[in-house]
């Protein structure tokens, strides 16, 4: 049971939660201006559990034979019969049902909110199949991560610094954008849709830069709309060193490194983030 367990949370990149967790809590801390009750703050994080292992698990289910003719995600567990059918489906039901009774257990205006999430999320997993928005509609879907975390604590959206979630779509569509070069031959051969099939290489990375711009502006118009602390704009400069770090190691000719620029930099952007809101509202509340 125990290996099964780690299979499944190898295959949904379990680890990769931490790119929507954390502007989930920043939501809720801004809602707030602090720390939420601690009861909150737990059904926020199981809500997030849920929603993005039944977002992934999802995923793997409806591009497993996709997986399958791609060499690089053949080893993917659905492909290998790791794990069967029924239990990546058993997963997907049981965390979305996890995700829905912890929406509810926080307050209506969030369970009236859960199904246009969680709904937004698999629709992403089907967009490969008809646009190179693709990676815009991904960005969309996180982008509830914080406004989820808002409506959590206050139950309204009024108030809600929507520059926020704008900022989320266009950092995941940056990043998710140089992510898919990977795939650009594979994806332009199959009849599969994204912005470097579409573009090339050169010209997804050109988008992806101005989407990280774009959010980087949006993040910083974030901390002068909330008039946070100072301490939050040194958050905002890291955040652009982590930026351009992403686009300095990885480039068209070379993906070597693209597991670090997914990875690692765009995890310490969304820790970075909510680390130093949080720091600028405890230093506020000083």
């Amino acid at each position: 049971m125990l290996k099964k367990i780690r299979i499944l949370l190898e295959m949904i990149k379990f680890e990769h939660t931490l790119f929507a967790l954390p502007f989930a809590l920043m939501g809720a801390f801004l809602a707030g201006r602090g720390v939420p009750p601690l009861a909150t703050f737990g059904w926020v994080v199981l809500a997030m559990f849920g929603a993005r292992t039944a977002a992934m698990g999802f995923n793997r289910i409806v591009d497993r034979k996709f997986d399958a003719a791609n060499p690089r995600t053949a080893d993917r567990a659905l492909v290998t019969r790791a794990v069967d059918l029924w239990e990546a489906w058993a997963m997907v039901v049981l965390a979305a049902l996890l995700f829905l009774f912890a929406c509810a257990k926080l307050n209506r205006l969030t369970l009236l909110l859960a199904p246009i999430a969680l709904g937004l999320t698999f629709f992403y997993s089907l967009t490969k199949r008809f646009t190179w928005l693709c990676h815009l509609v991904l960005g969309l879907a996180l982008a509830f991560a914080p406004l989820g975390g808002f409506v959590a604590v206050k139950g309204t959206m009024a108030g809600f610094p929507w520059v926020l979630s704008l900022g989320v779509i266009f950092w995941v569509a940056g990043f998710d954008t140089m992510y898919a070069c990977q795939d650009a031959d594979f994806d332009r051969c199959t009849g599969l849709f994204s912005m470097p099939a579409r573009f090339g290489r050169n010209g997804a990375f050109r988008l992806a830069i101005f989407f990280h711009l774009l959010a980087f502006a949006l993040f910083l118009a974030t901390g002068v709309l909330e008039n946070l602390h100072p301490i939050y704009f040194l958050g905002i400069a890291c955040t652009g060193v982590a930026l351009f770090y992403q686009h300095l190691v990885v480039n068209p000719r070379d993906l070597s490194r693209i597991q670090l620029s997914f990875f690692t930099m765009n995890g310490l952007i969304s820790i970075i983030l909510f680390v130093s809101s949080w720091l600028a509202l405890v230093l506020e509340a000083a």
